[in-house]
């Protein structure tokens, strides 16, 4: 199966329909679900949820996690790719416990409302908010930077709804078994070193 142009990609993306990104072999070798987050729908948390099985995040820029008051989760970043996770967040109303798919799907639309504010959002929470590096995957080649180029390319709200791709038995997918989930599905299925390009 060979990669989706970006054109292409971002058609999806501006649908509102999710797309398999993987990055390079030489680095994490994931595929993440990738989608707009101000499209998303509780549908889409549980297909995530479901068959994407990694951990739900929310890619936004430095300005839209400043905007929310979003402090960094540690203050010391040792993690191995420099994901750099804030505190965890939760719509401060319209939710009950947080982690149905629809409140989770709440949460995000919240956040990346226009006009949010930080008093819009409870913390700690069921959502996990990500910082993207300015300049996008041109700085840093990573599916939190893919996430938020592709819906600002694709005219949205520079933020987006990840999670990575396990397979059934728990392991991480790699791209002979991201080729058959995206086939499977009817993904679209891209590159990050096409979005670098």
């Amino acid at each position: 199966m060979s990669f989706a142009t970006i054109p292409e990609l971002l058609e999806d993306i501006r649908a509102g329909r999710m797309i398999v990104m993987v990055d390079d072999e030489d680095r994490e070798n994931e595929g993440d679900l990738i989608m707009a987050a101000e499209l998303v729908k509780a549908g889409d948390i549980n297909f995530m949820v479901t068959h994407g099985r990694g951990l739900v995040c929310l890619p936004m820029s430095t300005a839209r996690c400043a905007q929310l008051g979003l402090a960094p989760m540690v203050q010391a970043n040792t993690a191995q790719f420099h994901t750099n996770f804030t505190v965890s967040i939760e719509a401060a109303e319209g939710v009950t416990t947080g982690i149905s798919a629809a409140d989770r799907a709440h949460t995000i639309r919240t956040a990346v409302k226009p006009n949010a504010k930080p008093e819009d959002l409870s913390r700690p929470g069921h959502i996990f908010p990500l910082i993207a590096q300015p300049g996008g995957v041109l700085t840093r080649a990573g599916h939190t930077e893919a996430a938020t180029d592709l819906a600002e390319l694709a005219g949205l709200e520079p933020a987006g709804v990840l999670v990575e791709i396990l397979n059934e038995d728990g392991t991480m997918a790699r791209r002979p078994q991201l080729e058959v989930f995206a086939r499977e599905h009817g993904l679209k299925i891209g590159s990050i070193a096409d979005l670098i390009a």
